[in-house]
């Protein structure tokens, strides 16, 4: 009897949640699904698999019909000729300078605002914070030509500060993913740091930053992506090929076979170019996923 009154007053939403639940409990049910995250990783795993197989090819192999997925003799002479025909070895510091320099700039600045946010009680805080949350609402093209105008006037344009500087002022992005994660510590830590006698800024270095680590690498590697890939803005300020990041020399690279474009060359320098970012990210695997983890489950 009380079984059924259950059943009968359950809503429909908890009782399809339920029903959805004891299915994955089943050993069919787990194959199954397992089964189709499989294949929706080997869907996204493709255009790759397809850049790898390219650069490996010599033009009979990479216009053949139909496509060949693995080619052979593999034409490993594509990547050492690929990577001469262009400087990308200056591209490559140029880009590994430019990252790591805002990395550690938007690191710094957005951990000190988002302490501030979540930590500190001070006036106007959550008003401050709501605005810090619209400005991800203005699109970069609306600001980028009064930038280039100030940047102009200051003298920065072909240098790398109007790309970096601005990192020092943090983003509302990151801030936002710091705050809601230093929101999940507890707060009787800071208040027992502040007994004995610890700064704010102690407080934050020895305490905050360590716990706060797998926020801060997704914090590091979504910027160190960002700029690793940005070709915009480098291609606004610089005008000085010496200076040119690996995004913007890759592009000066396809223009230089625009008549006749060389796939094999293309995707080898591709490949090489998305090689550190992979590596990076399968080294901090870990602490990306449980720092998404955790930041989004906070509410």
């Amino acid at each position: 009897m009380r079984a059924a009154a259950v059943d009968v007053f359950m809503p429909d939403r908890w009782r399809l949640r339920q029903s959805g639940v004891s299915i994955f409990r089943r050993p069919l049910g787990r194959a199954g699904f397992y089964l189709l995250i499989v294949l929706l990783g080997l869907l996204f795993f493709l255009p790759l698999l397809w850049m790898l197989s390219t650069s490996l090819k010599n033009d009979a192999q990479t216009y053949h019909v139909p496509p060949l997925w693995l080619p052979w003799p593999p034409r490993l002479a594509n990547y050492p000729e690929a990577l001469q025909a262009e400087p990308f070895g200056l591209y490559f510091l140029n880009s590994l300078q430019y990252s790591a320099t805002t990395v550690m700039a938007e690191l710094l600045s957005c951990s000190v605002a988002a302490y501030g946010f979540a930590r500190l009680r001070w006036k106007g805080r959550d008003l401050l914070f709501a605005l810090c949350l619209t400005t991800l609402m203005i699109p970069y093209q609306v600001t980028m030509v009064p930038l280039f105008i100030t940047f102009k006037y200051l003298g920065w344009v072909n240098t790398y500060r109007p790309l970096i500087v601005p990192a020092f002022f943090g983003s509302a992005y990151y801030v936002f993913l710091l705050r809601q994660f230093f929101m999940t510590i507890p707060q009787e830590l800071t208040e027992a740091a502040r007994l004995d006698g610890a700064s704010e800024v102690g407080i934050l270095v020895r305490i905050i930053v360590p716990l706060a680590r797998p926020a801060i690498v997704v914090v590091a590697l979504i910027e160190f992506l960002a700029t690793w890939d940005n070709y915009l803005g480098p291609s606004i300020y610089l005008d000085d090929q010496r200076l040119y990041p690996l995004a913007v020399g890759l592009a000066l690279f396809k223009s230089d076979f625009v008549e006749h474009l060389a796939w094999p060359y293309l995707m080898a320098a591709t490949t090489v170019v998305m090689l550190p970012v992979i590596g990076l990210f399968f080294l901090a695997q870990r602490a990306f996923v449980e720092g998404i983890t955790i930041t989004g489950a906070r509410e």
